[in-house]
């Protein structure tokens, strides 16, 4: 790794990785903030929590499409010097974000308790676990127009403002879960209550910042119905690709809560600190996505490639760093979370294999955000499915059927990591994700 010698792109990677970066990292502590306040109201109230935030990080993941195709999009449009195309570009993002949300709160009321039965929560914890998806499912609408608008600014090549949004809005969020929970006394209720009314916050923020470019550069703000359907035609490829990965998390929730309450806490506290790792990680991939995909809309392949190399280099060598941090914080973090001795005692155990997982995600997440903004989302979602079904899926079902560990149950995530790895490594050698122009056809 040649990472100590500057390159002519290090400077940009940095100008749109670092803010990104402080966004993502910020976006995980809505559930370390819940993790951390309902932890401490007792054990079944945080397995609650594991349960239903697995479900919500998933249902909400699902639809990240709506940052992901737009912020490729939108930095064709930049590369090809045509900023109203990229601003009509966004808002079309924006209208399809308001549409899914609706329909995902609707389903989130009337099927919240068969949810959480099939998530295998027991007697005691399901409840919790009811009421945290019921009141959480409120903010689907503001959460994926949070999506949709965070897309458009990092394809704009502005990052810096996502910062101040994101970080503006945990903060509202933690203080007003301690007031919800701590002073009105209204437990895990409290807790989701705060998240959503964040969640609105922030939406508002964005609409005010986009409505304001949209007048600048003169674009309309009417829905285009051919728009939205062509974003409804990539989101639907990235879509598979990131179902498939939710199959995993899912699968992997689900098989720990049936190897016992203790099993799930420390699983919820273990996978919380891996995807606030992992969202750190992927300030670099975002980089990717807008750098890789303004080069190919100026029609220039070899600064795309050239970029994406020096990218995935930053990727493993953060992914280190990250490994060696996690690994001496260790013996102090379960306590953050928990007062019941088993579950700190497993979470310290399972901490090694995420501090061990990190510069293959460094690696793994660079290369997803690299063909993401180069629009090869149809080869992603082959990858991904092949990763989740012909390699995790045997992995997992197998520790369920020997009854294994929770740090078994891990190692199957530790092999899904590796088979996207390779999928995503072999396609990235070959120059056919390098597509030139100012739109990519769907």
């Amino acid at each position: 790794m040649q990472i100590a010698r500057r390159t002519e792109h290090d400077r940009e990677i940095l100008r749109l990785a670092v803010p990104a970066l402080g966004a993502l990292a910020a976006e995980p502590l809505y559930i370390l903030a819940d993790t951390a306040i309902v932890g401490h109201l007792g054990t079944h109230p945080l397995s609650g929590l594991a349960v239903a935030g697995s479900v919500l990080t998933s249902a909400f993941t699902v639809f990240n499409f709506l940052a992901y195709a737009t912020t490729g999009a939108v930095a064709r449009h930049v590369g090809a010097r045509d900023r109203r195309a990229a601003v009509e570009q966004g808002i079309e993002g924006l209208w399809l974000a308001v549409a899914i949300g609706a329909a995902l709160f609707v389903l989130g009321l009337l099927f919240a308790p068969l949810v959480i039965d099939a998530m295998g929560a027991s007697r005691v914890v399901h409840p919790y676990a009811v009421t945290y998806l019921r009141i959480s499912i409120a903010g689907a609408p503001a959460m994926l127009v949070t999506y949709a608008a965070t897309g458009f600014l990092r394809g704009w090549q502005d990052t810096r403002t996502t910062l101040f949004v994101a970080v503006g809005q945990n903060v509202l969020n933690l203080v007003l879960e301690l007031l919800l929970v701590y002073v009105a006394h209204l437990g895990i209720a409290g807790s989701a209550w705060g998240t959503v009314l964040a969640q609105y916050t922030a939406a508002a923020v964005y609409l005010v910042v986009i409505t304001n470019l949209a007048g600048r550069e003169d674009a309309s703000a009417r829905p285009r119905l051919a728009g939205m359907r062509a974003g409804a035609r990539i989101g639907g490829r990235l879509m598979v690709r990131t179902a498939s990965l939710l199959v995993a998390f899912l699968v992997t929730t689900a098989i720990a809560s049936r190897l016992g309450d203790v099993e799930v806490a420390a699983h919820q506290i273990a996978f919380q600190i891996w995807l606030f790792l992992a969202l750190s990680l992927d300030a670099l991939a975002i980089a990717a996505q807008a750098m890789v995909g303004k080069f190919l809309g100026a029609s220039d392949a070899e600064q795309a490639r050239l970029a994406a190399a020096r990218m995935l280099q930053w990727g493993v060598v953060t992914g280190a760093v990250f490994a060696v941090a996690l690994a001496a914080a260790r013996p102090w973090l379960p306590a953050i979370f928990t007062g019941d001795r088993h579950v700190r005692t497993l979470a310290l155990q399972t901490l090694w294999v995420v501090a061990a997982m990190q510069p293959l995600n460094g690696a793994v997440f660079v290369l997803d955000g690299i063909l993401i903004g180069a629009g090869d989302v149809g080869y992603l979602a082959v990858a991904m499915a092949v990763s989740t079904f012909l390699f995790f899926l045997p992995a997992a079902m197998t520790v369920l059927a020997v009854h294994g560990t929770l740090l078994e149950l891990w190692g199957a995530l530790c092999v899904l990591m590796v088979a996207r790895l390779a999928t995503m490594w072999w396609r990235f050698r070959a120059p056919a994700w390098q597509v030139v122009g100012a739109t990519r056809a769907a």
